[in-house]
């Protein structure tokens, strides 16, 4: 396979089509044009379906594009790094993290990653959804106990927990009265099984705020308008001034971070750097570890 153009098929399907393509890399749109021809001839197959107006890749083109786009860039990077004498981190570093982790640490994370290897050029993009690695093309994603992916290796980082938590103003759960509570998403009727030191529990809880955001809770809860679910990191200094009260740990709510990356894809420099460097912030993965990074 002609790896030029196949360079050049690669670059027309990321930018969606040859005149933007020519435009953002300097290279003659005619030229990109034969290179893909060739490539198709080459293969026997058709990469992309070709409007008056738009370019489309073909399935049998967004596998290809898929599969060879990272390691044509793999190769790229290796070449620079063999070239420029070492294995030192460089080049672009795309990180995709789940949003109360990147409200919480990942600017601090992200800030001293950067002093520390100011070769690489990170990007960190904010979102709770499963993004698809590859054909988005990040190098590494961070989630929240992950389901099992057979194309993704990684590490567990870091660990938390649920605990219920309110203000000490707040009247605590007596026989089957509802408790006011401040809930995450849907605001439906609800109970919420916890064990304290007395043994198991349950709370019956009345939503009366349905927030979208952790932060928003936890600042609601604060006020002492109700009671809420909240990862211990989030609250641990205002369990230790005093200004909210622990009800109990939410049975089954254990957290835990993971660090995935591709596992057909050699670990560059730059993602092991990152590796070991998120073991650095995080040496023993524990709730106090994260909390360090939250302002009060």
């Amino acid at each position: 396979m002609d790896l030029v153009a196949l360079a050049d098929f690669n670059l027309v399907a990321r930018h969606g089509g040859f005149g933007k393509a020519s435009r953002a890399s300097g290279r003659p749109k005619a030229t990109l044009s034969r290179r893909v021809t060739e490539l198709e001839a080459a293969l026997q197959l058709r990469l992309f379906e070709r409007g008056a107006r738009n370019l489309k890749l073909t399935e049998e083109g967004r596998v290809l594009h898929e599969r060879t786009a990272a390691l044509l860039t793999e190769l790229d990077e290796t070449a620079a790094t063999i070239a420029a004498g070492g294995d030192k981190p460089r080049g672009r570093l795309r990180i995709s993290a789940p949003l109360l982790f990147s409200q919480t640490a990942m600017g601090r994370i992200s800030a001293g990653f950067a002093l520390k290897y100011p070769d690489v050029r990170l990007e960190v993009t904010t979102e709770d959804r499963a993004v698809d690695m590859i054909e988005e093309g990040y190098d590494l994603v961070i989630r929240v106990n992950p389901d099992p992916d057979e194309s993704l290796v990684g590490r567990a980082f870091l660990h938390d927990r649920l605990v219920v938590v309110a203000s000490p103003d707040l009247p605590r759960p007596v026989a089957d009265l509802l408790v006011p509570g401040v809930v995450r998403g849907a605001g439906d009727r609800q109970t919420w099984s916890v064990v304290t030191s007395e043994g198991p529990a349950t709370i019956g809880i009345e939503p009366i705020l349905a927030l979208s955001s952790l932060i928003m809770v936890r600042d609601a809860v604060r006020t002492g308008v109700g009671a809420a679910r909240m990862p211990i990191s989030l609250v641990s200094h205002d369990l230790a001034d005093g200004t909210l009260l622990h009800w109990g740990d939410v049975e089954g709510s254990e957290i835990a971070l993971w660090a995935l990356y591709p596992s057909r894809r050699l670990l560059s420099a730059r993602v092991s750097a990152f590796l070991d460097f998120l073991k650095q912030a995080f040496p023993n993965g524990t709730p106090d570890e994260l909390a360090a990074y939250i302002g009060r």
